[in-house]
């Protein structure tokens, strides 16, 4: 029982979210995918449909496997607690659920594929970690590089790779971690949403 209490949930967000993809993994595995398809992933679908508004949020938590769950966790265990510091759980909660909606909705217009997946979340996140430590009147040089970097790649693939990978959602979720960051900083919080 001792060794318990050398553990802390520092995250609280951060790792529920982690947590939560998990699950969602084991659930993937034990339905044969059919998890995923129903309640995991975003497409276009009949707006008549009661799944298709839940599946707009729900798409960020489940990932085909334990390699692309990984890959974006890595990212989200990294960057995400510091974030979690910065704007708070509350607020980095409707930043992410903000993300989540905006990719599932431009794939459902745009997009002819089914997405699933943590990546636009983590493409937020590194945009947002840049505002990290901004100065009133100043534009941080690293969210230059980060959106030149990050942004011109996921073009470029997106244009001449034929792959998988939702680079649309990609842009999306780098898009929407410039604009929340940059709100969050004028608004200091997001309680408009309460």
């Amino acid at each position: 029982m001792e060794l318990i209490n050398y553990f802390q949930y520092n995250s609280i967000l951060i790792l529920t979210y982690f947590f939560l993809s998990v699950g969602t993994l084991i659930l993937k595995y034990i339905t044969l995918g059919k998890s995923n398809t129903l309640l995991f992933s975003s497409y276009r679908s009949s707006i008549f449909n009661p799944l298709t508004y839940i599946r707009l949020f729900t798409h960020v938590l489940g990932h085909e496997n334990w390699r692309h769950l990984s890959n974006n966790f890595v990212y989200i265990l990294l960057i995400g607690p510091m974030l979690e510091e910065k704007y708070g759980t509350y607020n980095l909660l409707i930043m992410i659920l903000i993300t989540a909606f905006v990719i599932g909705v431009v794939n459902s217009i745009f997009g002819n594929k089914r997405i699933l997946g943590a990546s636009g979340i983590v493409y937020m996140f590194i945009v947002m970690s840049s505002f990290v430590n901004i100065q009133t009147g100043k534009i941080p040089i690293t969210l230059i590089l980060i959106f030149i970097f990050y942004i011109a790649n996921e073009i470029i693939d997106g244009i001449f790779k034929e792959d998988n990978i939702s680079h649309l959602g990609h842009i999306i979720g780098a898009i929407c971690g410039g604009v929340l960051g940059y709100l969050y900083y004028i608004l200091g919080n997001f309680n408009i949403f309460i």
